[in-house]
Formats: C-alpha cells, sequence, structure tokens
C-alpha cells in the first residue's frame, strides 16, 4: 500500500469506511460506486489491488460474510464482462 497511488488509497480507504457494519448483499453497492468512481476519474485497479481491496473488505467479517462478499464479487463480474 505504500507505493499505492494516493487517489487508489482514498478510494479504498472510503470504501472501507462505507462497509463497515456491512455484510453480504449490501456491499455491493459500496463496490459498484468505488469502480464507477474510479472509472469516472481514469482509475483501473490492478488484480492485485483488487484482491486487496477484498481483503480490506473481508476484514473482521464472519466465514458466513466473506462467503457472500465472495457470491456478491461473482455476480459483479458477471456484469462488468
Amino acid at each position: 500500500m505504500k507505493n499505492m497511488d494516493p487517489m487508489k488509497l482514498e478510494l479504498i480507504k472510503t470504501a472501507a469506511a462505507q462497509t463497515r457494519g456491512k455484510s453480504g448483499k449490501s456491499l455491493a453497492p459500496v463496490m459498484m460506486s468505488l469502480i464507477t468512481g474510479a472509472g469516472k476519474r481514469g482509475i483501473r485497479f490492478t488484480p492485485d489491488e483488487m484482491s486487496m481491496v477484498i481483503a480490506v473488505l473481508k476484514e473482521g467479517k464472519s466465514q458466513k460474510e466473506q462467503e457472500q462478499i465472495d457470491q456478491m464479487l461473482k455476480m459483479m463480474r458477471g456484469m462488468i464482462k
């Protein structure tokens, strides 16, 4: 994270703050907002950066909630393609 673009880092921090206390399907709007907000600014996340974002979102979540996040991500990947 030390070498990450400050704009990307700020978007990740914002997403982490917005997802605090949320789980499962309620995370989808936050992730879509992150992706579209970044896109509007011309920012693209690398696969490694997206993995880091997902790890941040999963922090402190139960196994079930982490599985819901994975399911939501699969759904979003289908929508983005």
